[in-house]
């Protein structure tokens, strides 16, 4: 009785072993799998990240210009700043609100209001692919955007309280880890005319260089 409960034991052994091979390699092939996909794929900064906020210093170089009625004004330079909130949708591509306070000044006058924007970014976010993003410190970028401005003029009539106002953007991330970035950046900015009594077909326009910080969550 003995010998055929061995010689039934050595029969099923190997049949067992078979049966336990698909399933170690399986629990081999798929930490890797998962893995390779958190890596790989245009998501792995974005998904760990997805949400940010900063705020800005905005040193703004106002443009000057001569209007229709041969009136000419000469822009000068301000400070102003920004509050930012951003959206990563994959790892080079990002959408962004902003809120900032415009102070725009001329010789003959001024415009003080509130702008609230919407930019839309690429990054420039090579190594993801090759599983180093968590160390790229420099991340170059390019956006542009668009939104309104309202408006309240200083020494001066202005028919449209609010105003269209475009940009576009340049600038440099120094990332300093994964959930902190100092931003370094240009912004054209170019806000539809207003109708000034003073200057007339007059649209502000000003070179704006930007410097602030983010975190990332």
């Amino acid at each position: 009785m003995k010998t055929k409960f061995i010689a039934l034991a050595l029969c099923l052994m190997p049949m067992m072993a078979n049966a336990a091979i698909p399933y170690r390699v399986e629990q081999i092939r798929m930490p890797a799998d998962e893995r390779g996909a958190t890596l790989h794929d245009a998501e792995a900064f974005a998904r760990d990240h997805r949400f940010y906020v900063g705020a800005m210093y905005d040193f703004s170089m106002w443009q000057g210009g001569t209007g229709d009625n041969n009136v000419h004004v000469d822009g000068k330079n301000t400070s102003s700043y920004e509050a930012v909130v951003g959206m990563r949708i994959y790892d080079t591509f990002r959408i962004e609100a902003n809120y900032i306070r415009t102070d725009a000044k001329w010789n003959a006058f001024s415009v003080s209001g509130d702008t609230a924007m919407i930019n839309v970014l690429v990054d420039a976010r090579v190594d993801s692919m090759y599983r180093l993003f968590r160390t790229q410190r420099l991340v170059p970028y390019v956006g542009i955007g668009g939104g309104l401005s309202w408006n309240r003029a200083h020494d001066v009539h202005m028919d449209d309280k609010i105003s269209p106002v475009a940009a576009a953007m340049a600038g440099l991330g120094v990332e300093l880890g994964e959930y902190f970035a100092l931003d370094f950046g240009y912004r054209y900015l170019y806000m539809f005319d207003p109708k000034f009594d003073v200057v007339t077909e007059f649209a502000p326009t000003a070179h704006q260089f930007r410097v602030g910080a983010r975190v990332n969550f």
